[in-house]
This record gives structure tokens, C-alpha cells and sequence, in this order.
């Protein structure tokens, strides 16, 4: 069952006066089990939908469209599926203990999967739930592997069914569906002769799997070395190589280089990131695999299009520690264009702790930390992937207060300084 969450104006829906609130229970007969699958349901012409509206009275809808008319159902948003996983490297393990509610939520939800690109470890679905992604063609999906050895996955999960993953993944690709891939790699855990392996059972299924990522793991004050540790540089180091020799094997035989090594991994290893043709057509990007590198090229190509700003007398940039070098080595440039000073500010980050580097989980506090002293004339420059759609920090800050206790500085969302100053 789904409720209305939105009507559509000008739309069918709108036009039966259907309501807000009002629970549809199946479509063309067949019970409605979430928002996805009702929009599967309503794809076709011919449709009836029982209902019971919110004063209790049950109604069916029997409606006739043509292809082009808009049904106008906007379902209310699904309880989110959980992960029944207790993964030995799990970040929400990770946080701190007075963190927002939202950041302890373990989601594993095929379901945004398919609509937003979030890795899922397949470990609670059954037969049934297998069957559905078949059945409703709900593909490609992001799926979470970290080892396609059954027993290593069992012990990273601690979840017995991890085990069944490349029986699962097998059906699905067997049927036609297409899957993403990720490996967060775990020392002395899945790497070394384990990630051979996975990278090696991964490619033998065949161009069904479109990618495969592979992450370091990411670790906070509150679970580093319990019981995993983070990767040094000869770790790291080796992972990218143990890459390169699929790569190229994947290149020559199907046109792309199908694996990639995140960013954080040439990082640790003190590399510098590829180039763009690294990454072949970005699949990853919104995973945030090739994110530094088109900041980089998107910098390189946009900085001539800065300007001065009136009454900018020094641009402030604010960013984590694995950033601050590269912002550093763009400072020159914005200096001259913009003809003022310009300050990288590397923030700390005491929330999570300093084994956290990246400025998307810089909190707001440690963002007035690092830009206190900000006066008149500063443009204070703000890593906006660090805010969610509400305008929060992850600590629960919101930007307007940053922006009021940071006054008469002015304050801007928006770490990527091209998009921010120069966009056209």
C-alpha cells in the first residue's frame, strides 16, 4: 500500500479530485507493495485504482489515458528497507554519540538503488525480492561486494546470506539486469590475494557488471582499529596496481576501463589523481570516484572567467585536509583574477575526528573554528557538499547561523570556486 503524497496540477489525478493522503491498496488488481512499484504499475494505458480516501470510504478509479497525459500520483515517501548487516567497517559505527537521528538510519534499500545511485549489499532480499527486481526490470543497481569469497564476506558482513552473493548477483545478471560494483577495501581483511579474486570473479560474469569501484575504507574516532584500520601508503599503493592489469584487459576487450580506484586511494598513497580519460564517461562521479579530478579540470577550464568582486578584498577558502594542497595550488591563479588576496583555511575536523579528511563531512562548528577570525571585505568560501538539502552541517549547524556568526564576512556555499564565481 502507498499513500498520495503529491497531486500533480493540471493532471488526471488532479482532475478525479483525488486527495492528498488517500491510500491506494492495487493497481489493474495486483496489491501495491511501495512508491516504486506503483510506478510500475500505472505504465500502462489502461489502468484501475482502488483506494480508500482519508474519511475511511473506498473508491476505485477506472481510467483510460492517452500515453501523453500525466496520471499526476506523487506517492508519499516508503519506510525505508534497513540493513541487517553488522559490517566490521559499518560508518554509522562511526559516529558520534549525540549525532541527529538521520545519521544513525542503516538503509540497504534496493529501491534507492535504482533511483539514486546508493550501494546496497543484497543481504536482505529473498527469492521473492530477487524475483521483483527481475520482474519489474529494476536495473543497473549499486551493489556493496567488499569479497566474492563467500567466507570473507560473511565475516565482513557478519551476516550469513552475505555468502550467497554471487548466486544472486549470477540470477539477476543471468536475466538480463546490469549492476555497478563497489569494493571498500579493508586491510588484512579483503585485500591483497582476496581483492585478486574479487576483481577477477567480478569480471568473469560478464558486461553485466558495468563497473567496479574500489574505496578505501573510511574510519572515525569512534571505530578506528575496532577491529579495522585504515590503509597506509604501501596498501594503497599496491590496490591501485592490482587495478591496472584488468583495466587494460577490460579496455581492449570491451571498450572501457571498467575498474576504478577511488580517489582517497591516490591520496593515501601520495599519487597524484589521473587524468580524465581515467575514468572513460564518468559512470562513478555521483559515487564521488573522479570528483577531485573534474574539479581540477573543471577549474582549469573555468578560471578565466573570474572576475574581481566589488568590495572582495580576500577570497577565503574552507576545506578538509586531503584538499587543502590542491586548493593551494589554486590560490595563484584566483589571486590574479580576481585581484586579491586569497587564504586556504584547512579545517580539522574534532567531529569525527582527524582520520576523517574530506570536506563533505566537515562539520559547522569546525568551519567556525577555522573561519573565526573573518572580517569585512572576506568572501568565506563554503564546501557546499558538506550541507544537506535542509542547509544542515552534519553536526547539525545550520548554514545561516555559520553565515550570521561569520558577519559582516560573506559567506558562500560552494567549495567548487568556478562554479561559484565564474559561471557564466
Amino acid at each position: 500500500m502507498v499513500r498520495i503524497g503529491e497531486i500533480g496540477p493540471g493532471t488526471i489525478a488532479e482532475a478525479l479530485e483525488l486527495r492528498i493522503g488517500t491510500r491506494i491498496l492495487t493497481v489493474n488488481g495486483e496489491r501495491v507493495l511501495d512508491g516504486l512499484d506503483f510506478m510500475f504499475r500505472t505504465a500502462e494505458i489502461e489502468i484501475e485504482i482502488e483506494t480508500v480516501g482519508p474519511d475511511g470510504g473506498p473508491v476505485v478509479y477506472q481510467i483510460s489515458r492517452d500515453p501523453s497525459e500525466r496520471l499526476g500520483i506523487v506517492p508519499a515517501r516508503d519506510k525505508i528497507r534497513e540493513c541487517a548487516n553488522e559490517c566490521v567497517f559499518c560508518f554509522i559505527d562511526g559516529n558520534p554519540p549525540d549525532a541527529r537521528a538521520p545519521l544513525w538510519l542503516r538503509d540497504d534499500d534496493f529501491r534507492l538503488s535504482f533511483t539514486f545511485g546508493s550501494y546496497v549489499t543484497l543481504t536482505n532480499l529473498g527469492p521473492r525480492g530477487l524475483r521483483r527486481l527481475v520482474d519489474q526490470r529494476i536495473s543497473p543497481l549499486y551493489v556493496s561486494v567488499h569479497a566474492t569469497n563467500p567466507a570473507v564476506r560473511v565475516r565482513l558482513l557478519k551476516n550469513e546470506r552475505a555468502g550467497l552473493l554471487m548466486e544472486q548477483l549470477t540470477e539477476l545478471l543471468d536475466a538480463g539486469l546490469e549492476v555497478h560494483t563497489q569494493v571498500v577495501l579493508c586491510p588484512q581483511w579483503n585485500d591483497g590475494p582476496e581483492l585478486d579474486r574479487t576483481i577477477r570473479e567480478l569480471y568473469a560474469l560478464g558486461e553485466g557488471v558495468l563497473s567496479l569501484s574500489v574505496v578505501p575504507v573510511g574510519l572515525t574516532r569512534y571505530n578506528l582499529n575496532r577491529p579495522v584500520r585504515l590503509l597506509d601508503a604501501a596498501e594503497a599503493e599496491t590496490a591501485i596496481l592490482q587495478t591496472e592489469a584488468i583495466r587494460q584487459r577490460a579496455l581492449a576487450n570491451r571498450g572501457h576501463h571498467w575498474c576504478y580506484a577511488a580517489d582517497e586511494l591516490f591520496l593515501i598513497a601520495g599519487r597524484e589523481v589521473p587524468p580524465g580519460r581515467y575514468y572513460d564517461d564518468w559512470p562513478l562521479l555521483e559515487n564521488g570516484v573522479g570528483a577531485l579530478r573534474s574539479l581540477l579540470d573543471g577549474f582549469e577550464t573555468g578560471k578565466g572567467r573570474l572576475s574581481p568582486i566589488d568590495g572582495v578584498e580576500r577570497v577565503r577558502i574552507v576545506t578538509g585536509t586531503s584538499m587543502g594542497p590542491f586548493f593551494e595550488r589554486m590560490s595563484a591563479a584566483i589571486a590574479t583574477r580576481m585581484e586579491c588576496a586569497v587564504e586556504v583555511l584547512v579545517a580539522e575536523n574534532r567531529y569525527f575526528g582527524p582520520s576523517v579528511t574530506i570536506a563533505g563531512l566537515l562539520p559547522g562548528a569546525d568551519i567556525l573554528r577555522a573561519a573565526s577570525d573573518s572580517t569585512g571585505g572576506d568572501l568565506v568560501l563554503l564546501p557546499g557538499e558538506a550541507l544537506n538539502d535542509d542547509g544542515l552541517f552534519i553536526d547539525g549547524v545550520p548554514l545561516s547561523e555559520v553565515a550570521a556568526q561569520l558577519s559582516p564576512a560573506i559567506v558562500r556555499s560552494g567549495i567548487e570556486v568556478v562554479e561559484t564565481l565564474a559561471a557564466p
